[in-house]
């Protein structure tokens, strides 16, 4: 089997990431930066998130894993006094694949020209540069409302514990194949109205956001910040690639969030 590892930078992250290749080496792994059957993360949740990037277009040939050198993550799961059994569960036990799914992204422009196509695991925002945002915002081809207000964060599943957690949307199991729309600071008022609570979409509705105005947009692929100018509409809906993680042992979820939000 073939296995790269990768690190968050720092010291410690730097020394797991190390040792874990040398242990993996020893078991006749074969490092291969290139085509890996599995990506190993050392870091956090940040982390991972740079690999998925780095490898997204051989999603269904590769599959990950975390360790986590500072706080728990949703992506990371493994602690670093565990990396011996991971190593031997790595180099000996068959895996059990479980998939997440992604947020398509598709940005259109006037004048036509090439459309461009993103994938997000934790979600895509879009604001405008300038002054709030005013977005058509269309739901299977049917107006939904007119949205204003500093933004929109559409995730998915998995990243409904991030960024869209923080903007009071709702935390979804990433079994579920579906995206969710949140709201930010939305202007409501006897002129200009939103429905105010998040929106979540199943797999065979798409949400389509067109500008009202003509302004350059500020939009998020997960860590990454875009600027796109002449947008004519962005395009978003449960993308039909699935990120693969690699499981050795249950991958208990609720108890993940209550970890993370509810306990000391």
């Amino acid at each position: 089997m073939k296995f790269v590892v990768t690190s968050k930078g720092d010291e410690t992250s730097n020394t797991l990431a190390q040792k874990m290749r040398t242990y993996l080496l020893d078991f006749n792994l074969e490092y291969d930066e290139t085509h890996p059957d599995i990506v190993i993360s050392v870091g956090g949740d940040g982390t991972l998130l740079y690999a998925f990037h780095r490898y997204q277009h051989r999603l269904d040939k590769t599959a990950f894993v975390g360790v986590h050198t500072g706080h728990l993550g949703f992506y990371a799961d493994w602690r670093p006094k565990e990396i011996e059994k991971l190593v031997i569960a790595i180099a000996k036990t068959p895996f059990q694949i479980v998939e997440y799914p992604l947020v398509e992204v598709i940005i259109r422009y006037l004048g036509g020209g090439k459309e461009s196509r993103y994938l997000a695991l934790n979600e895509c925002t879009i604001k405008s540069v300038e002054g709030s945002l005013v977005v058509d915002v269309e739901i299977k081809g049917q107006l939904f409302e007119t949205f204003r207000g500093d933004g929109l964060c559409i995730s998915t599943p998995s990243g409904s514990t991030a960024y869209n957690k923080a903007l009071g949307g709702a935390i979804l199991h990433p079994s579920l194949q579906a995206i969710q729309v949140a709201e930010m600071a939305s202007i409501n008022n006897r002129v200009f109205r939103t429905i105010g609570s998040p929106l979540v979409l199943p797999a065979h509705h798409t949400g389509m956001f067109k500008p009202v105005n003509d302004v350059d947009f500020q939009i998020t692929i997960d860590h990454l910040t875009l600027l796109h100018k002449e947008v004519k509409s962005i395009q978003c809906r449960v993308a039909q690639e699935k990120i693969r993680f690699a499981r050795f042992r249950t991958f208990p979820f609720w108890q993940r969030v209550r970890d993370s939000f509810v306990t000391e």
